[in-house]
């Protein structure tokens, strides 16, 4: 995740609502009038019928607490506003608590096609309707509950995992591969990359394989890995992930096949 960020977080009200102004409404609204025709055509039937759960407004910055209402009734889950950036300990414990961690900023116009820290945008319209399924939801809870468990040096093997399946995971679906990324979903230019660029990786869904790619968080990805079906991510659920990580450390990284990120000036 990025060092730091020019955004400031939003303080929540007693009530757990956030005040957005009229300017921040529109980002949302122009965000999702962008997305949401190619999310309907590129986009996986589970993120959809999350959205169709969700019901989400389309003029106006959701309120976690009345996201967090929804994902109660469908699988126990919360969402909870934080700032812009957090560490992979309060992530992984908010994980296993059900809880999904929020930034509640939405970003500004000069960043409005892309933005490298994670966004209210990408956290909810991206994130949330995975959640509405007991999957997925499942899933993440024990991504959170292995992190708990493993030291702070496996943090970055772990969240591989995470990365490749619940951000940036593809899915065959009807003959097809369609996107199933929340990271996908809330990327204007990503969606389309990941499924109909020709020259990007996809490769068949491998848990070992996965912990051993490394990734760039700022550039579409290069490889994605492919779910055959959604129970596969059950079947990783059901694994020891800390045993994984140790024979992926075993056989070390693979070479990336990205350039390595420039230095700042």
């Amino acid at each position: 995740m990025p060092k730091s960020t020019k955004y400031v977080a939003k303080e929540p009200d007693a009530t757990g609502r956030i005040l957005y102004t009229a300017a921040e409404d529109a980002v949302w609204r122009d965000l999702v009038a962008q997305q949401q025709p190619h999310v309907e055509k590129l986009a996986a039937e589970p993120f959809l019928a999350g959205q169709r759960k969700l019901n989400l407004p389309k003029d106006r910055v959701p309120q976690c607490v009345e996201v967090s209402e929804v994902l109660r009734e469908h699988t126990g889950w919360r969402v909870a506003p934080v700032p812009a950036l957090i560490g992979f300990g309060r992530f992984f414990k908010m994980l296993s608590e059900r809880t999904f961690p929020a930034a509640s900023f939405i970003r500004d116009r000069e960043s409005f096609d892309y933005i490298e820290e994670p966004d209210i945008f990408h956290e909810i319209y991206g994130h949330t309707p995975l959640l509405t399924d007991a999957r997925f939801a499942r899933f993440s809870q024990k991504i959170g509950e292995t992190g708990l468990t493993c030291a702070a040096a496996d943090y970055s093997w772990l969240i591989r995992l995470y990365w490749f399946t619940v951000e940036f995971g593809l899915i065959r679906e009807g003959g097809e591969i369609k996107a199933l990324g929340s990271g996908l979903a809330s990327s204007p230019g990503e969606l389309a990359h990941s499924v109909q660029e020709p020259s990007v990786i996809r490769k068949p869904f491998e848990v070992i394989d996965i912990l051993r790619t490394p990734y760039r968080i700022d550039i579409n990805q290069p490889i994605y890995f492919v779910l055959d079906t959604v129970e596969q991510l059950l079947e990783a659920a059901e694994r020891d992930l800390l045993a994984d990580i140790k024979s992926a450390q075993a056989l070390g990284l693979h070479d990336p096949v990205f350039p390595p990120k420039p230095e700042a000036a």
